[in-house]
């Protein structure tokens, strides 16, 4: 959460001074990143419940997920043959009924789940015999609650927000309530008056009680479309100002096509290149010819031959007497680019070294060349980033999977030796509406066309009974000299969800299923450095079978892989399938990948599904991604320094997007320095956010 103050006041009283809430749930509120009033008051619900029971149960079907309130009819405690006890709850919306279960469960739930009373229920639906059932489902119980307050217990419309250890629904609700009825009258604005006239904006102080206490969906909707604003608002203030920086102050090499390298390199290309790495390249080379620093992402499916295209870059930066580099995320990595560039540079007059983190024999004498300017390129990991690695005269720099590093690191890059062209490769196609958004300081280029020999990987999707089928499609692919991956969405068992994982199927795999064959396990816990020596034997065919977490899912290249087998895919988000799928079907063999479901699934599920069976194409896949489970599942970890927003939505927010984006660029080309005293409580709360953050990407 953003801890920057909107409200001084507010922002600086801790939140232990709300009625109801003492130092020691303040303590448990941390882990919600609330620490101030503020804090709490901008804990918006993330759902409404209605008191009304809502008569929908007839159209329910197996892997709806539901949010609902119904009657409770029964209530039955059961025990198992195994001596475990059931709790079965029969709910009604007055004329269908559907059984709630729970295998695990506080005796207190036996208190407060009486018949006659009206529940809230959320869940995913399954069938058991026929009979539609919800599996620990969330609940709440409406009536019976002394200790409620009296103002909740008037309303039809409840809120429903983020909880942790220690809190309840109810607990929340009071001391959110408490907060407003104490410090309601120091909510400030935010937002000047011209802007909130202009856009029909509640004032702030309404806004975030309506947020909380309102009674219609519609109105509150509303609402949050003012917050979503904010946060876009001051966010494409900050790129406004960037790129307005970087026109100013990041003056780049001018580089000459001088033909020489590049064509060289492009006669001895055993394959034509693509019309989109032809046109990319062209893209690239405008921005290296002018005088304003490049600040490029490349973006392309895996296989698409972005590495080759960043080759084409950094021999125009060599013919031009500049020294090139790469960074990659992991030192395996670094060292396929390392032999793949060395094997089609043989013969040229390019000196390339491979810089790693660690000492090792050879590491000064690299860095010696580097510095005196003997070296051409240089590929390398995070080691070039510390402050001993110095470059006679660098002129451009890659960076390989650039969201595996922060802003602060592509700054540090980019300030070394007076502004180098930078290139940011990506993987992950991410959709244009976003790009805007979470890279506003980036042209962007994509690569949205594979090469011609490259065959699309064959997808299955097969359920978890017709696994022994998998295993030995598997087996004929082992016996054909081929090799396989296996994929689950965790290390170890697990109390709280029953999924396979990763130390079960490896135990099964090495000692029932291929006995006969070599299988290892890789997982996320493992150090860096084992788990680059169990890639590099799995690369070397030492090992058959590789089972592992998703730590796969951004690898090394293993042509001879041809079957990759993801366990519980239905858990698994679109983008995150598609990239582990890309980890196969890297050499001229067909190569397959199976995708095994288990149920229940909801129906979202099914659909993603069903778009990678249908498609191979990752800018499908992300625009689909985007659609069906939101941005998280597309960047999939935070990246340091970028805008992250609480109230905005990424998918469903665009069209506001682009009005706070345009308001944003007038303001700055209307007064640059935010100085106007009409524009003065947009810079105080500009500078409040993101003063930090605009000192780290002004690069």
């Amino acid at each position: 959460m953003n801890r920057n103050s909107y409200s001084t006041d507010l922002k600086n009283t801790p939140v232990q001074y709300i009625k109801g809430v003492g130092e020691a749930r303040a303590r448990m509120l941390t882990k919600l990143g609330i620490h101030s009033v503020l804090d709490l008051m901008e804990l918006f619900p993330r759902l409404y419940i209605s008191r009304t029971v809502n008569p929908r149960f007839a159209q329910l079907e197996e892997g709806d997920m539901i949010s609902l309130t119904a009657n409770i009819s029964w209530i039955d405690e059961q025990n198992t043959s195994k001596g475990k006890k059931v709790l079965n709850l029969g709910v009604n919306d007055g004329d269908v009924g559907i059984i709630c279960k729970w295998f695990k469960y506080p005796r207190s739930y036996l208190q407060s789940l009486i018949p006659g009373r009206k529940v809230w229920l959320s869940g995913m639906i399954s069938a058991f015999n026929g009979q539609l059932q919800l599996v620990h489902p969330d609940f709440e119980v409406f009536e019976g609650d002394d200790e409620e307050l009296d103002f909740w217990q008037t309303r039809k419309l409840l809120p429903v927000y983020p909880l942790t250890t220690g809190f309840t629904q109810k607990t929340m609700r009071r001391i959110i309530h408490n907060a407003f009825e104490s410090y309601a009258g120091m909510i400030t604005e935010n937002l000047p008056q011209d802007i909130l006239e202009k856009h029909g904006f509640e004032s702030r102080r309404n806004a975030l009680q309506i947020m909380h206490f309102g009674q219609d969906e519609a109105r509150i909707n509303q609402i949050r479309w003012r917050f979503a604003y904010e946060e876009f608002f001051y966010a494409q203030i900050l790129w406004a100002r960037h790129l307005r920086h970087r026109g100013d102050k990041s003056i780049g090499n001018v580089f000459i096509n001088k033909k020489k390298l590049t064509s060289e390199l492009k006669q001895r290309l055993p394959y034509e290149l693509t019309s989109a790495q032809k046109r990319v390249i062209r893209e690239i080379f405008t921005d290296m010819a002018s005088n304003k620093q490049m600040s490029r992402l490349l973006q392309g499916d895996v296989g698409s031959g972005k590495t080759i295209v960043t080759l084409f870059a950094m021999l125009l930066a060599v013919e031009n007497g500049f020294q090139a580099a790469i960074m990659a995320p992991t030192e395996i990595l670094a060292e396929q680019h390392y032999q793949n560039f060395q094997k089609l540079l043989e013969g040229m007059p390019i000196e390339i070294v491979l810089i790693k983190g660690g000492n090792y024999k050879g590491k000064a004498a690299d860095k010696a060349a580097m510095k005196e300017g003997s070296v051409h390129l240089v590929i390398g990991t995070h080691a070039l980033i510390q402050k001993d690695v110095e470059f006679a005269r660098l002129g451009f720099i890659a960076i390989d999977e650039q969201h595996r590093f922060g802003v602060e690191q592509r700054a540090e890059l980019s300030r070394k030796n007076g502004n180098p062209d930078m290139l940011y490769l990506s993987a992950t196609p991410i959709p244009r509406s976003l790009a805007i958004t979470v890279y506003g300081d980036l042209e962007v280029s994509r690569i949205d066309e594979l090469p011609p020999n490259r065959k699309e990987v064959l997808t299955y999707v097969r359920s978890a009974q017709t696994f022994n089928q998998v295993l030995s499609e598997v087996e004929k692919q082992l016996k054909h000299g081929r090799q396989a991956y296996f994929v689950c969405p965790l290390i170890e068992e697990s109390d709280k969800i029953d999924l396979l994982d990763a130390e079960r199927l490896f135990k099964y795999l090495s000692e029932k299923a291929f006995p006969k064959w070599k299988v290892e396990l890789m997982h996320g816990r493992m150090t860096n450095q084992l788990k680059d020596e169990t890639m590099q034997r799995f690369k070397a065919g030492e090992t058959h079978i590789l089972v592992s977490t998703t730590v796969i899912e951004v690898g090394v290249d293993v042509p001879n892989a041809s079957v990759m087998v993801i366990e519980h895919a239905e858990r698994f988000g679109l983008a995150q399938l598609h990239q582990l799928r890309g980890r196969v079907g890297r050499g001229d063999d067909q190569a397959y990948c199976y995708l095994v479901e288990h149920y229940p699934r909801s129906n979202i599920a099914r659909e993603r599904l069903s778009i990678m069976r249908q498609t191979n194409d990752g800018f499908v896949i992300a625009e689909k991604d985007l659609e069906l489970r939101g941005p998280g599942e597309i960047f999939g970890r935070e990246q340091s320094g970028l805008p992250q927003f609480r109230f905005a939505n990424l998918v469903l927010d665009q069209d506001i997007l682009a009005i706070a984006r345009e308001d944003a660029i007038i303001l700055i080309d209307k007064d640059p320095q935010i100085i106007q005293e009409k524009n003065k409580i947009i810079k105080d709360n500009y500078l409040a956010i993101y003063k930090q953050k605009e000192e780290l990407i002004n690069y």
